[in-house]
């Protein structure tokens, strides 16, 4: 018998016939019988998962274990209930994506603080001012990058009208804003990790990154014509 996908374990179809159970439910009991034994678990694993595969360790709390009930809690709270499976989204998948964002900001908002009370110049140049952004040559790779996948976040709905192709895209750009503390660097492996977190086939995937690509380079080569980057090549 072939091996389950890990996901499997904690995040099942039945998890999310519950979470629909307890959408539609106003028995406010049975709503909390349903989230303690059968949802909080797979909320629990799908934020410890997304907090270590992508390092998400610039907290405001003591420990990890704090923030990993903060998400479920942000879930429970704000989240659960706009789960719709009519649209076609899986709730694996769904909630997924919320996470990682609401992940991507907390960790950004905490690194600023950090880098406030770092008082390293090593830091601080890394992050130059808006009217230095405008001299030629300044504007490095990295940062290039980070602000394409910001744009590329605002854009989403734009560039990709299809919800689950919407999906595969803001996987591929966590990864990008995720880059320096992954530990997963071969093509293959990420392929295989992005399939895993929207449930995707590689041709949906590829066509993808296609046009993700095709817009990098894009905005790019404004730039680089612009001489505000130096690097023909990236």
């Amino acid at each position: 018998m072939a091996r389950k996908r890990a996901k499997a374990n904690y995040f099942t179809s039945e998890t999310e016939e519950y979470i629909v159970k307890f959408n539609t439910s106003t028995d406010q009991d049975y709503r909390k019988k349903i989230f303690t034994e059968h949802i909080y678990l797979p909320f629990y694993k799908l934020a410890e998962n997304i907090i270590h595969t992508f390092k998400f360790y610039y907290t405001d709390v003591e420990k990890i274990e704090d923030l990993k009930h903060e998400v479920v809690a942000v879930l429970y709270e704000e989240k659960i209930m706009k789960f719709d499976p009519t649209n076609g989204a899986k709730a694996y998948s769904y909630f997924g994506t919320i996470v990682k964002r609401w992940l991507i900001n907390y960790n950004n908002v905490n690194y600023k603080k950090l880098k406030q009370r770092a008082n390293f110049e090593s830091i601080e140049d890394s992050y130059e001012s808006d009217q230095d952004l405008d001299a030629p040559g300044k504007i490095t790779l990295s940062k290039f990058i980070d602000s394409w996948v910001d744009t590329m976040y605002d854009q989403l709905e734009l560039i990709f009208p299809k919800e689950s192709d919407m999906r595969v895209a803001d996987a591929v750009l966590t990864v990008f804003k995720s880059r320096n503390d992954l530990e997963i660097f071969k093509k293959k492996a990420l392929y295989i990790y992005i399939r895993e977190m929207t449930e995707c086939d590689t041709p949906q995937l590829t066509r993808v990154i296609t046009k993700l690509k095709e817009e990098f380079k894009d905005r790019y080569q404004v730039l680089y014509d612009k001489g505000l980057i130096t690097n023909k090549s990236f």
